[in-house]
This record gives C-alpha cells, sequence and structure tokens, in this order.
C-alpha cells in the first residue's frame, strides 16, 4: 500500500469492463488473461483499482467468463463479479456492474481489464483531480501523435464539451488528438442520472458511456480532465502485436528501473525481467538472461548469459552461467553452469557447485559440496565438503516410488557410479568409480561394487592378427604372442586400400 493521501481514496466503487471478446488475440484464451511482464493483464487492473480503496470493486465478464472467473478467485477473491451476457457497449457494461449494488453514493470510478499499464498512482492521482476541480465528471486524457480510432475530446474552455468516438466524428473532431482513455471517474448520482438516458442512436448501435458526458452537460454539471504524460497507460490490448508492443515497453521500463536501483544489465534489449522480481545492487546480469516469478538476487551476484530463472532465489556472490532453474535456492558464493538444470526443491549450500550438465531435483546439496559434471542428483540429501564424481547417476526410481540418497559430510563418490536408492553412504565414506551401489556404507568405509576386472594376454594378436589394434600392440611388445611378429610383417606390407 503506497502513503497517498487518504483524501484521494476510499470511494464508492469501481467498476472494471472485461467483458469483451478479444476476437483479434485469436487466442482459445480470455484475451484477459495473456500475460504482460509475466502476469495477467487483468491483475493489473485489479491491482490499480485496489489502490484507491473503492468499498466495491466490480469486474464485469462476458465473453470466455468461466476462465476470468477461475482467474479471478486465483488473484484477487474478494472482487465482485457481474455478468454482461450481451456486449451492447460501454455503457451498457456499467449497468451490468452496478446491478446488485443498490444506490451507491460518492464517486464512481470506471476503468477496463485490458490496460496493463495504468498504474493505481494515476488512478490515484485521477480522483485527486476530480475533488480539487469539484467536478461531478472526470476523463483521463493524453494527446497521441496518431489518433485514429480513439474517441476524441471536445473542449469548451477548461471542460469537456463531448467525446466523439471515431466512426461518429466530423473532419474536424476527427484532426483532434487529444484522446479519451475511456477511464472516468464519476460522481454517483451524475452517472445514474446520465445511464438512464442512453440511447443506441449511433454508428454501432450501443449505448456509449461517453454519452453520459453530454447528459451532465445539459444538466450544467461540471466535466473536466485530466491528462497524463505517459501514454501507455492510456493503451489497450487488442492483438498479438499489441501485446508484443506492451511487453516490450514493460520490459524496458522494469530493466532501467533496476538499473537505476545498482543493477549492471549488459544488454538490456536482450533481458527480460518480470514484475515481482527483486535485484539487489551491484548484481550483474549478462545477455540472454529471463528472470521470472518470484526470483529474488542477492548482491554481488553474475547472472548469465543464456540464464532463466523462475522463483530461484540466489545468494550474495553467487554465480549462474548459461543455466535454467526454477523453485530453487542458490546459496551465498554458490556456482552453477554452464548448461545446469536446476528442477523444484533443489538447495545449493553456499560455495557448492553444480556444474556442467547436471540435473537435479528435490536435491539439498550442503555447504562446499560439488557436483561438477554429468551427473543426475534427483531426491538426495548430501552433506557438507561432498564431492560427487562425473557420470554418477542417484537412481531415485524404481518404476513405481521414488526414493531417497542421503550422502554424509565429506563424502566422495567415484566417477560413472549408480546409487540406487534408498541408500545412504556415512560421514567420510568413499564409493570407488564404476560402482553400482545397493547397500548403505557405514563412516569412513570404501565401498566397491563392480565386478572384478580380468586381462587376457594377447588376445588381440590371437583374435585380431590382422587388426590395426594387432600391429600396435606388437610395435608396443613384440613378445605379447607368438605370431605377433609375423602378424606385424603382414601389416607392414600392406596397403591402404587393404583397410577399406
Amino acid at each position: 500500500m503506497s502513503s497517498q493521501q487518504p483524501e484521494a481514496r476510499q470511494v464508492a466503487a469501481v467498476v472494471v469492463l472485461a467483458a469483451g471478446g478479444g476476437t483479434r488475440m485469436k487466442s482459445n484464451t480470455s484475451k484477459l488473461l495473456h500475460q504482460v511482464a509475466g502476469h495477467s493483464m487483468l491483475s493489473y487492473a485489479v491491482n490499480a483499482a485496489e489502490e484507491v480503496e473503492p468499498e466495491h470493486l466490480v469486474v464485469v465478464v462476458g465473453h470466455k467468463r468461466e476462465q476470468v472467473l477461475q482467474h479471478l478467485s486465483e488473484i484477487a477473491p474478494n472482487v465482485t463479479t457481474a455478468v454482461q451476457e450481451e456486449q451492447k457497449g460501454t455503457g451498457h457494461a456499467v449497468q451490468c456492474g452496478l446491478q446488485g449494488l443498490g444506490e451507491l453514493r460518492g464517486e464512481i470510478l470506471v476503468t477496463y481489464g485490458d490496460v496493463p499499464m495504468l498504474t493505481g498512482q494515476t488512478l490515484v492521482e485521477l480522483v485527486t483531480e476530480h475533488r480539487t476541480k469539484d467536478n461531478h465528471i472526470t476523463v483521463l486524457t493524453a494527446e497521441v501523435p496518431e489518433p485514429f480510432g480513439y474517441g476524441r475530446i471536445i473542449r469548451e474552455g477548461d471542460q469537456i464539451a463531448k467525446i466523439v468516438e471515431q466512426k461518429d466524428a466530423t473532419e474536424a473532431e476527427a484532426a483532434v488528438t487529444e484522446i479519451n482513455s475511456g477511464i472516468y471517474i464519476f460522481n454517483a448520482e451524475t452517472l445514474y442520472e446520465g445511464l438512464k438516458h442512453l440511447k443506441t442512436d449511433n454508428a454501432q448501435g450501443e449505448l456509449y458511456l461517453t454519452d453520459v458526458i453530454s447528459t451532465a452537460r445539459g444538466n450544467n454539471e461540471r466535466v473536466g480532465a485530466h491528462m497524463i504524460d505517459d501514454l501507455w497507460q492510456t493503451e489497450g490490448v487488442n492483438d498479438r502485436v499489441q501485446l508484443a508492443r506492451m511487453n516490450e515497453e514493460m520490459n524496458r521500463r522494469i530493466v532501467e528501473k533496476w538499473m537505476r536501483n545498482g543493477v549492471t544489465v549488459q544488454d538490456p534489449r536482450t533481458t527480460w525481467i518480470e514484475q515481482g522480481v527483486d535485484i539487489a545492487q551491484d548484481v550483474t546480469i549478462l545477455s540472454g538472461t529471463h528472470l521470472e516469478g518470484a526470483t529474488s538476487i542477492a548482491t554481488g551476484a553474475v547472472i548469465g548469459p543464456d540464464t532463466t530463472l523462475t522463483d530461484v532465489e540466489v545468494g550474495e556472490d553467487a554465480t549462474v552461467i548459461r543455466s535454467h532453474g526454477s523453485l530453487s535456492v542458490i546459496g551465498a558464493g554458490a556456482t552453477v553452469g554452464p548448461f545446469s538444470f536446476l528442477r523444484p526443491g533443489t538447495e545449493l549450500g553456499a560455495k557448492g557447485k553444480i556444474g556442467a550438465f547436471v540435473e537435479t531435483k528435490n536435491a539439498q546439496i550442503g555447504d562446499g559440496s560439488k557436483v561438477p559434471h554429468l551427473t543426475y542428483c534427483g531426491d538426495a540429501r548430501i552433506g557438507e565438503g561432498v564431492n560427487v564424481g562425473a557420470g554418477t547417476i542417484f537412481a531415485n526410481y524404481d518404476g513405481t516410488n521414488k526414493s531417497v540418497t542421503h550422502l554424509g559430510d565429506n563424502v566422495f563418490i567415484g566417477s560413472n557410479s549408480v546409487l540406487v536408492a534408498p541408500v545412504d553412504i556415512a560421514d567420510g565414506a568413499f564409493v570407488a568409480a564404476g560402482s553400482a551401489l545397493v547397500e548403505d556404507v557405514p563412516a569412513g568405509a570404501m565401498a566397491v561394487a563392480r565386478g572384478r576386472q580380468a586381462v587376457k594376454e594377447g588376445w588381440v594378436a590371437s583374435k585380431r592378427p590382422a587388426s590395426k589394434a594387432a600391429a600396435s600392440a606388437a610395435q608396443a611388445n613384440p613378445e605379447i604372442h607368438p605370431d605377433v611378429a609375423a602378424s606385424r610383417e603382414k601389416m607392414a606390407n600392406r596397403k591402404p586400400e587393404d583397410y577399406k
């Protein structure tokens, strides 16, 4: 909650219009649920509306309302919803939104669900302007160089005389560059009176909310404007092209904010940071990095290049290179990557290491422990100072159940071992390279779980006498087999084509 003045808050109601079809998105998902910087467009509208502390927060739903209602139950379960069965215009949508609320007193603010860059701060300023100027209606407006498609603000002195939609505008009216954002605050009595007089005598045959302004002016009520410089706050999203532009602009602002807060971003154009990410000063973010969800990064950490972290906590001075992680914790001074995959439940201790081509899942790895390369480490509890050799597999799944492997402090696992869970390897134990371990290992013991090596002298000369291997072996040791000398002479006389 921001620290705005109390008089700029506590409106009677905010009505968020969110019933439109969104057909230009060409999507099976409601337009309002498409995301900007990691959050649905509708969530931005609800969050902004909450800044003016309405007694009633109403979202008017219609198209794909089952999806929208489900989403609202997750992000804002306390909002009120109203259904606009048929989309008969903005005035009709507001009528639907106000049904069931009784006769409200005070102010009613109307906004949209597809204007994700509109801020709560702007709505607070709109309320303040409305009250300061003693307006009956105040419209949020902006000057745009290309106003085609927008409703035009037609002024009369310091007041608004009317708002004209594009299809109904004369040539002179169409040349006006001050546009209607579609966001208003009304005195409740003025809104109720205006809604009673709405008619469909316009190019689209709809009930325009803008016609409430004409009614108010006819009753000598004051209609003012609150113009903002940030045009993006008035921008809606109607198709995928606009969605991409909105994401690009939102990301530009987020990245710039973090740079101004002391974060080094090597290449802002290829760095994507979602709303909700937290980054400390003196963090370095290299190119191609995506930071998503509730990721937090402590001071001195270096992230990237080519790294994606979702809901990951990164400690001070840690390094994450060319890796992907989600729902994981990386301790202070730890190193991850390159080409590591940290799945949910991974916890890497301070100064630990998860190295190249390592996949971890539900693995708690203690301080100073290393899983350096070419390893799958799933369902593991690893103590401090452990070294896991290259190519080790934590075999956690038997086809039905998943089990846990425990490694004590200062355990050493030789390369190319398989640890068949459930198995416990106690403090200070060693496992020989190439072992397939199925039993527990006591503290300080050495476990060897592999077949004994057998060496058959002279096998190559006996079984492959005409091979290149036999020739090489004969050069190294002519006495390894009685036939070696003859074989070497034969091989020396061969031509290259003989090997084809």
